[in-house]
């Protein structure tokens, strides 16, 4: 049995990268490496189905997520480049 379960931060961190064209400006393994930083910050939330997540959530909460995401995003960004710039200097 194989269930459809999703961990909606996840979905909405690939929604922000798709939405700020990162997917298709950044190396695919920047951007899981990326992905996986910025989500080991979030807390985890999973949902079965996206469509009844969309209908049901408060656009507040929805918000607040966002803004969640991107300052996880931000600290992750920062990490990987200075984690970039440490292995350019050896």
């Amino acid at each position: 049995m194989q269930l459809d379960i999703r961990n909606y931060y996840e979905v909405m961190l690939m929604e922000i990268l798709s939405e700020e064209g990162l997917l298709d400006e950044l190396p695919e393994d920047y951007i899981a490496d990326l992905a996986c930083v910025t989500l080991n910050q979030l807390p985890v939330r999973y949902v079965h189905h996206l469509v009844d997540t969309y209908f049901y959530e408060d656009l507040n909460e929805q918000q607040n997520m966002r803004n969640e995401i991107y300052e996880a995003l931000e600290k992750s960004r920062a990490f990987l480049k200075s984690r970039l710039m440490k292995t350019a200097e050896e």
